[in-house]
């Protein structure tokens, strides 16, 4: 298993998370980010939600990583992002 699924508080847009952790004894920080899309009209086409959704997700900071797509409603759009680890050397973390 991966992932593990922590229930955390409803967010406003674009907070931050830190959740230390510990893996095989050794203390870590995972980031994540939750942002909102907020969608410039209610009643924009399905396609047009997509594209908007594609080009954010496209332009944003190449040291996080797309994690989730929220639930869409009609007039947002959550997504969660994940920063990403520095690549180490360390035999002890494999």
């Amino acid at each position: 298993m991966r992932e593990v699924v922590i229930q955390i508080p409803t967010l406003e847009a674009e907070q931050n998370i830190e959740i230390d952790v510990k893996i095989n004894g050794r203390k870590r920080t995972i980031k994540y980010r939750v942002e909102i899309i907020d969608w410039e009209e209610d009643e924009l086409p399905v396609g047009e939600k997509i594209e908007v959704l594609r080009h954010f997700i496209k332009e944003h900071e190449k040291s996080w990583e797309l994690i989730q797509i929220g639930a869409p409603t009609k007039g947002n759009i959550p997504i969660m992002f994940r920063q990403k680890m520095p690549q180490t050397t360390d035999e002890g973390s494999r």
